[in-house]
């Protein structure tokens, strides 16, 4: 493994959807969470896109994947997409 791009052991990922891979060597993931409202305890969806490095452009539109954060390695990328294994 590149001692550059060296995983952190203590990071748990995030599982989200690839939504754009228009960009070489580069996927942006859209990661879904809940998050609960301070006043009326109601659950509600909040987004956030990630740009995420894939070095074989292997993921397409719509495929889920995991990213795991890395050192940096642009400005905005400093995560890695991974597959997620279908159980």
């Amino acid at each position: 493994m590149n001692k550059d791009n060296k995983e952190k052991n203590n990071t748990k990922g995030k599982i989200g959807v690839v939504i754009s891979d228009k960009m070489d060597k580069t996927v942006v993931v859209k990661v879904d969470r809940l998050k609960m409202h301070p006043i009326y305890r109601k659950k509600y969806k909040v987004s956030k896109k990630y740009k995420a490095h894939d070095a074989e452009n292997k993921f397409k539109i719509g495929d889920k994947v995991k990213i795991i954060e890395i050192k940096p390695i642009s400005k905005e990328k400093k995560w890695i997409a991974k597959e997620v294994k279908s159980s």
